[in-house]
């Protein structure tokens, strides 16, 4: 028997078998107290006496077993196939202990991973990446779940990007093809189609929003296992990751890992609040910090992508920068609000409403714009034709102005446009001199937008960066690094070398100068 040892209150490790003799001892003196109280006429029992015939009452124990066993059913896991490819670079660092996600090499999470990999990671000029030696055949495993009973079913872009085939594992070790019915990179979703063994056990998605500090569950395909169910809270909402154009991920402590991609988020009644996409850590493991795509952006998407088979945006025509604490005193707001317009698109609905250079965006359809971003947001979530009434701040006053909102070019970022040129697009790039998105007094050009997939994001490429040189030449504005490419160009060089300042600090990247 394995003899444990208790302390007395002074600190002294005492014996269960003292422990015991201590007791015997304390009821026996119990025991008589009970026969003097009898002896003064009075029967006082030492311990309360609960009736023979009835039965222990049974403790409720919170759980969330009875929701798990309703949405379980409704959740896949989901395994892509791409076909042949040429050879891809690995995305897994030697001998540093960091995992290979397989994620493909133009994926808008690659960028958001490297952050955490730290310099020298793959992807940087100092470390290149190592090449597989001829072709592969690519196979990618994620989560999904149903959304109807007839089969539509939701999951990551990612998960099934460029893939040749598609079959979900159902929770009752069914295997069904499925087929691609749309997808949207922007917000990484993707909508598919089972066409036969249904009809499915479904889940509803959740019609308001959860608060930070709510219960959530996540179900999901981590590391291949399947039916792998994790709880937590909702940590934060709104959190901009820097993915894409729309980010606006709830954050959640759920032990979500590699493979739990596409699989929902429910909270306690078994409604569907988010679709997991991403996670931060420096080892590929969880640690506490996972993001969903919320309910009512998966709601918006999932919708067009089953009418339309793709996602249409509302679109201004204006390239937009954050105001600062420097741009509002120049412009005489009290404090940092909105969006600036930095730039009009000739002939865009911005251009034919009469929006300028330098209005501040305040609010749209009666709704505050708290800063570019949620610019971006608001107008790409309008229909394109419909009427918006955009508040300016203009010449020290609020202005209404009225317009038609167009539709989003399939080349353009939303409502935040990319820099001057046709290299700034090619790139990937949004910039705008630094002197205009920060210090009055800063050198050089920022990016205020990275395009998901491009070849600046693939580089590592962060909105926040500074731009200070181009092939050796200090740079001040857009021109000037479009410039710099054109010139480097022309003297027959593949790739040009920027440097660059970043919250790490600064360094050299190369790029491949785009085609012409």
């Amino acid at each position: 028997m394995k003899r444990t040892l208790s302390s007395q209150a002074d600190g002294t490790p005492q014996h269960p078998r003292r422990l015991g003799t201590t007791r015997s001892a304390l009821l026996g003196a119990v025991a008589l107290a009970a026969i003097a109280g009898t002896a003064g006429g009075a029967v006082i029992p030492a311990f309360a006496q609960a009736p023979q015939t009835a039965t222990a009452p049974v403790a409720t124990v919170p759980s969330f077993a009875d929701v798990v066993d309703r949405v379980k059913p409704a959740v896949v896991s989901v395994r892509a196939t791409s076909a042949d490819q040429a050879p891809q670079a690995s995305s897994q660092r030697g001998g540093s202990g960091f995992p290979n996600f397989n994620l493909p090499d133009d994926h808008p999470f690659q960028e958001f991973f490297k952050q955490f990999r730290g310099r020298g990671g793959p992807g940087n000029d100092d470390n290149p990446r190592s090449e597989r030696p001829g072709p592969r055949r690519g196979v990618s495993q994620g989560s999904g779940f149903f959304i109807s009973a007839d089969g539509y079913l939701v999951t990551n872009n990612h998960v099934i990007d460029k893939s040749s085939e598609v079959e979900v594992l159902m929770d009752d070790g069914r295997t069904l093809p499925a087929e691609v019915v749309g997808t949207d990179p922007k917000t990484d979703l993707a909508l598919l189609k089972v066409k036969e063994g249904g009809p499915f056990k479904y889940v509803e998605l959740a019609p308001d929003a959860p608060r930070v500090g709510d219960w959530v569950l996540a179900v999901g395909n981590p590391f291949g296992l399947g039916g792998t169910v994790t709880a937590g809270i909702v940590s934060a909402r709104a959190r901009d990751i820097g993915a894409g154009p729309y980010d606006d991920f709830l954050q959640i402590d759920a032990p979500v890992n590699r493979g739990n991609s596409g699989g929902p988020t429910f909270n306690q009644l078994g409604q569907v609040v988010g679709v997991n996409t991403a996670i931060v850590s420096p080892s590929g493991g969880n640690v506490g910090i996972a993001f969903a795509i919320p309910s009512e952006t998966v709601q918006s998407v999932v919708t067009q992508l089953k009418e339309k088979g793709s996602v249409e945006r509302g679109f201004l025509g204006v390239q937009i920068q954050p105001v600062t604490k420097d741009i509002a005193a120049g412009v005489g707001l009290d404090e940092p609000q909105g969006a600036i317009v930095a730039r009009v698109e000739d002939d865009s609905p911005a251009a034919k409403a009469g929006v300028k250079t330098g209005d501040v965006v305040l609010s749209v359809n009666g709704k505050a714009v708290h800063d570019a971003r949620d610019l971006s947001r608001t107008v790409a979530s309008l229909n394109a034709g419909s009427t918006a009434t955009l508040q300016v701040w203009r010449d020290g006053k609020r202005q209404d102005v009225s317009v038609t909102i167009g539709k989003m070019p399939s080349t353009s970022n939303a409502s935040l446009e990319r820099g001057e040129g046709a290299e700034m697009g090619k790139l990937g790039l949004g910039l705008a001199p630094a002197s205009t998105t920060g210090d009055g007094d800063q050198k050089g050009v920022a990016v205020v937008s990275v395009e998901p997939g491009s070849p600046a994001a693939e580089k590592g490429f962060r909105t926040g960066d500074v731009i200070l040189e181009v092939a050796g030449k200090a740079v001040q504005t857009p021109t000037d690094v479009r410039n710099a490419i054109e010139a480097s160009r022309k003297d027959g060089k593949k790739s040009v070398l920027f440097l660059i300042q970043a919250e790490q600090g600064t360094r050299f990247v190369a790029l491949q100068i785009p085609a012409a």
